[in-house]
């Protein structure tokens, strides 16, 4: 497989495709007064106030509700919603994006909501920051007849691949594919949970056996597809808890743990690493409306050994919108914290938040989720969310990019140096991404920390920008490393980190665990002379601290693409202890197009690549030790 070209310089500002003024805060001003006089009849539940108005001051009660307003950029339809109508909407945020120059990192945010019903004639092309989901509580509670589609061809500078469809998701609907095959040929933060496909899925671009079409890596969860699941030329593809037909393909390594039907483990060839279950799981919080119009937000329960899709009857428990603060774009952190302290959980809908405090999350088991890829963005350096070391917090759906002046950290889990045993409630990090480098040239040390014991950390992407709106470069958008684990007893399941400084992943827990990584080392390393770690040639992609007696690694992919100066070195990809307790299986390394040398996989085994010169050929570990 030909490595993918070389990514392009990429920045957006469209307009949301529909328009629906809130006019809370002209309503707020008017009737203000009144407010006041009747704050005190307010009725507060466990997590929050049952029912609430806009504050008439700082002090006030945040305002909550069943019904909320989700904003402008939040499209919702039901079943008398004509066909035509929903085709024009998707089709205003898709086209405004098609061979964009400005698309990738804009401002604009979409989310497509539909209530219960069937809904014909729907072809959904999705662009970048474009959510779909279904508001029922099971997915085949709502049908799309036609397509979820995500193809090559669109992006702008890049129309041969699909190497950039970052950005968008779809969530707890049925799809019955035009044609029997539904196409979702995406990359990096680009979620399909909780979905059911009528037919089959292919993964690879309508253009994949012409030369180019190349695909990078995605991921699946929580799903049914009735028949077979294509890769095509998807190089990396994680899969989990799902049940499909069958599966058909493989480049470098497809990756499931609890899929039924999954094909039997045999990486490398075929390329399958396979696990009978998933060793503990809680399924991503979902919105949906109620039989009385009604929205709450399903916390889908905590799971051991897990295989198979969750629903229909998943375990769990419905929280009220009511109960949640519904964050808009605009809201400064001091309110967004007003709110946390009010004891209510946070529902960010989609847009950019600028927050020069720091989100803090104190109350344990309090959900903090987002629809359409709202970005938070902090500044001054702070942290723009830390969660305390406390039980069952539930974080997803967010993204972060890191502000010109430089933060330590971008989101934080818990203390460093407290171990608390949690779990029986572990906190959870779901589809959750972050960028150094986008719009802006940012800064982060580490993008996310993780100091609680047992945290499920369960498909992000860390990624330090190799192109973005604004200029990137070795000097101008810094970033070290992109998972820092201090928690004993952390599982990953699905993580992305690429083309960070130093050690991308660094884990000092132990008793960790990660099933799928996938990693890019940076392109823009200037000489080897600036990128020597004491004395050796670069830092690995996955360090494991020489402390560390336990930990161990299902389905992992390095890759180098040394593109500014190929000669550059790196000794290994993999830097682990030996210890009997720690043990990797099914891991590799790549050389894209041969830019550049990875001296071992593992410490000093492995080999090297490129292997041999010329045909991008991975590098293939079965175990190690």
């Amino acid at each position: 497989m030909r490595p993918p070209p070389v990514k392009l310089t990429e920045e957006s500002a469209m307009p949301p495709p529909v328009s629906r003024p809130r006019g809370r805060k002209i309503l707020a001003i008017l009737i203000g007064s009144v407010l006041a006089l009747i704050a005190g009849l307010f009725a507060f539940g466990p997590m929050g106030p049952a029912t609430a108005a806009e504050p008439a001051a700082d002090e006030a009660t945040l305002p909550t509700s069943d019904t909320p307003d989700f904003g402008e950029n939040v499209k919702i339809y039901d079943s008398s919603t004509s066909a035509d109508t929903i085709q024009k909407d998707f089709d205003a945020a898709f086209d405004a994006q098609n061979v964009s120059p400005t698309a990738q990192f804009g401002d604009q945010r979409y989310a497509f909501l539909f209530k219960p019903g069937t809904y014909d004639r729907v072809w959904a092309n999705l662009g970048f920051y474009t959510s779909v989901a279904g508001l029922g509580q099971n997915p085949d509670d709502v049908t799309i007849n036609g397509a979820l589609n995500v193809d090559s061809g669109w992006n702008y500078g890049d129309t041969s691949n699909a190497t950039q469809n970052f950005w968008r998701s779809a969530e707890n609907l049925s799809v019955v594919p035009e044609g029997g095959t539904d196409r979702w040929a995406v990359s990096q933060a680009a979620p399909m949970r909780r979905v059911h496909i009528k037919g089959n899925l292919t993964m690879g671009p309508s253009n994949q056996d012409n030369g180019q079409g190349y695909s990078s890596g995605g991921y699946l969860a929580d799903s049914k597809v009735d028949g077979k699941v294509s890769s095509g030329s998807q190089q990396q593809w994680y899969t989990r808890d799902s049940d499909i037909g069958g599966w058909e393909g493989g480049v470098w390594n497809m990756v499931y743990s609890g899929v039924k039907g999954a094909p039997a483990n045999a990486f490398p060839s075929p390329p399958h690493t396979t696990l009978a279950t998933t060793p503990v799981t809680r399924e991503k919080p979902y919105l949906y409306v109620d039989n009385a119009g009604k929205y709450q937000v399903f916390v889908p329960a905590l799971q051991k050994d897990s295989s198979g899709t969750s629903w229909p009857d998943t375990a769990g428990e419905s929280i009220p919108m009511s109960r949640f603060y519904v964050a808009e774009p605009g809201d400064s952190a001091a309110r967004i914290n007003q709110a946390l302290e009010q004891g209510l959980n946070l529902f960010f809908t989609p847009g950019t938040y600028q927050v020069d405090e720091t989100i803090k999350v104190t109350r344990p088991d309090t959900v903090v989720t987002g629809i359409g890829f709202p970005t938070i963005v902090p500044e001054g350096g702070v942290t723009a969310l830390s969660v305390a070391d406390v039980d069952g917090v539930k974080v997803s759906g967010l993204t972060f990019d890191a502000g010109t002046t430089n933060s330590e950290t971008l989101m934080s889990v818990g203390t460093d140096g407290e171990h608390t045993d949690h779990a029986a409630d572990p906190t959870s990090v779901q589809d959750v991404f972050f960028r150094v480098g986008s719009s802006v040239q940012g800064k982060a040390t580490t993008t996310l920390a993780v100091h609680s014991d047992d945290t499920l950390v369960d498909h992000i992407w860390a990624w330090r920008a190799d192109h973005g709106g604004a200029a990137t470069g070795w000097t101008a958008n810094t970033g070290d490393t992109g998972l820092l684990v201090n928690g004993d007893d952390v599982l990953a399941t699905g993580l992305f980190v690429e083309h960070y400084q130093k050690y991308e992943v660094v884990w000092n827990g132990n008793r960790g665990k990660t099933i799928f990584f996938q990693n890019e080392k940076p392109y823009d390393v200037p000489n080897q002379a600036a990128w020597m770690n004491g004395s050796q040639n670069g830092y690995a992609a996955y360090k494991v601290a020489d402390s560390v007696t336990d930990h161990e690694v299902w389905g992992g992919g390095s890759y180098a693409f040394f593109n500014t100066d190929p000669s550059v070195k790196l000794d290994h990809s993999f830097e682990v202890p030996e210890a009997a307790g720690v043990k990797l299986h099914s891991v590799l390394t790549v050389s894209l197009g041969d830019k550049g040398t990875i001296s071992n996989v593992v410490n000093d085994t492995g080999g090297a690549v490129p292997n041999p010169a010329g045909n991008t050929t991975p590098r293939n570990l079965v175990s190690y030790p």
